[in-house]
């Protein structure tokens, strides 16, 4: 199977279950709840070592590179597999762990299936998996990692006057 939908446009996020930027459960998040502008979402699991050693430090770089622009970042923890210790309980502690101060969504597999429907819908290869999207609801790129440098100058590029 090909991993990961670049050029495509993003599926919707159906993530049932969410904690919004002060850990409290709210409403289901949505690509479009977060607005018509470049968009990251960081799909982990608790248990995930890489997703501690090398995905959630690059999510806050990124974070912290981008704070003068408007982009919006979203977590989801997509379980599939571990599903007792990778728990919606877990997005509090790792929000709080790492102070991000944005939505955490937690989604396991449903019935009959093999990945959650995150992973399926984005084609994912596992965990720490990345994906930026554009205004227009494209997929910049996805994968294990980001290029940082790429997707902040594709940013800068669409808020420059013409």
């Amino acid at each position: 199977m090909k991993y990961g939908i670049s050029g495509r446009p993003a599926p919707e996020l159906f993530v049932p279950y969410w904690i919004n930027a002060e850990g409290m459960h709210c409403p289901p998040v949505t690509l479009s709840s977060l607005g018509q502008r470049h968009r990251v979402l960081f799909f982990y699991q608790h248990w995930c070592p890489g997703c501690h050693s090398h995905g959630f430090p690059a999510l806050l770089s990124l974070i912290e590179r981008t704070r003068d622009r408007d982009v919006a970042y979203a977590v989801v923890q997509t379980v599939f597999e571990g599903a007792e210790t990778n728990t919606p309980e877990r997005l509090s502690e790792d929000q709080r762990r790492y102070d991000l101060r944005i939505p955490f969504g937690h989604e396991g597999r449903l019935p009959g299936h093999r990945l959650p429907t995150t992973m399926e819908n984005y084609r994912t290869g596992g965990t720490p998996w990345f994906v930026a999207v554009d205004p227009a609801g494209v997929v910049l790129q996805d994968g294990f990692a980001i290029a940082a440098e790429e997707f902040i100058a594709a940013v800068d590029k669409a808020r420059a006057p013409t």
